[in-house]
């Protein structure tokens, strides 16, 4: 990759409750894991073999040692996380139905990841994260900073590539962290413009009232302008250089819970090693048909998990 610094992923991690309802079965009680779009993502990079820190802030308490634990367990770097005295990790609740399909509730006002870019460390933890080969974020890292906090994140993107490294940036929308679909079109486009890599799914660029189609998407999202584009469809596949790529196979949907992060891992491990789009694409369906044949947003490795694989 160039850089010893290896890939960096900046954003949100938090603690998640989940269970299935009891219309899909007997309910098991609440789980108490972890998860996050960029954390989760983070995990099947590094279980895939590449070398990948943590940039964010979490508390002091002992929950958030836990989380910090578990993530240096799963070959995480954590020398760019912060500790935020006085805050907690947020939390979220995932109740998964009888077709695997999801819904939330979130503690996250007062997570201490809001802060990442306030704490006495945080110009020191930009200025590693600046040597990275590879930084990704996603638009949900956006969604829970402060204005001023979302302005030094974009000058990050600009210093890496300044240093001859790339920028991936993934478009997930979620509305609920939004006063208005404008104002998340505003920073994700802003975002846009400072990345080499855009990872976009199609549902959520038709919620936020643009896109069409999937390559009305690839095309706002700057495919065909020197920059990488695939645009995510689901059970359909992806979009990459105007060809759908579908799964090689079809699975049972157990839980859909980070999907999206299992492909964009799978996809951007590939590309680092060096295979094609389409190639890389088949990896990242790969690792997302695993993982939604499990529960959890990041499923524990078995020994059907494709890492060496992709």
């Amino acid at each position: 990759m160039g850089k010893a610094a290896g890939i960096t992923v900046i954003g949100e991690a938090m603690l998640e409750l989940s269970r299935a309802s009891a219309a899909s079965g007997p309910e098991d009680g609440w789980n108490l894991r972890y998860g996050g779009d960029v954390i989760n993502t983070a995990i099947h990079l590094a279980r895939s073999g590449d070398p990948v820190r943590f940039a964010s802030a979490i508390g002091a308490d002992p929950m958030s040692a836990d989380l910090r634990a578990s993530w240096e367990g799963e070959g995480i770097d954590t020398s760019l996380l912060l500790a935020a005295e006085g805050c907690l990790p947020g939390l979220y609740a995932i109740e998964t139905d009888a077709q695997g399909e999801r819904s939330f509730h979130y503690w996250r006002g007062e997570a201490a990841a809001r802060r990442m870019f306030d704490l006495p460390g945080s110009a020191a933890m930009a200025e590693r994260a600046a040597e990275s080969a590879l930084l990704y974020f996603s638009l949900i890292t956006l969604a829970i900073l402060p204005d001023a906090a979302r302005e030094k994140l974009l000058a990050l993107c600009e210093a890496v590539r300044a240093n001859g490294g790339k920028v991936a940036f993934d478009g997930n929308y979620r509305a609920r962290l939004w006063p208005d679909a404008a104002t998340a079109r505003h920073w994700r486009d802003r975002a846009i413009a400072v990345s080499d890599m855009g990872l976009p799914t199609l549902a959520d660029e038709v919620e936020m009232g643009e896109a069409d189609d999937a390559l009305d998407a690839a095309k706002r999202w700057g495919a065909g302008q020197g920059r990488e584009v695939v645009v995510k469809l689901g059970a359909e596949g992806c979009l990459v250089n105007g060809e759908v790529v579908a799964p090689p196979a079809r699975l049972t949907v157990v839980d859909s819970s980070g999907a999206g992060d299992a492909f964009n891992g799978g996809y951007l491990h590939a590309r680092l090693s060096g295979r094609a789009p389409r190639e890389a694409a088949l990896s990242g369906h790969r690792l997302a048909g695993w993982n939604i044949g499990r529960r959890g947003a990041i499923p524990a490795r078995d020994a059907q998990a494709p890492y060496g694989d992709l």
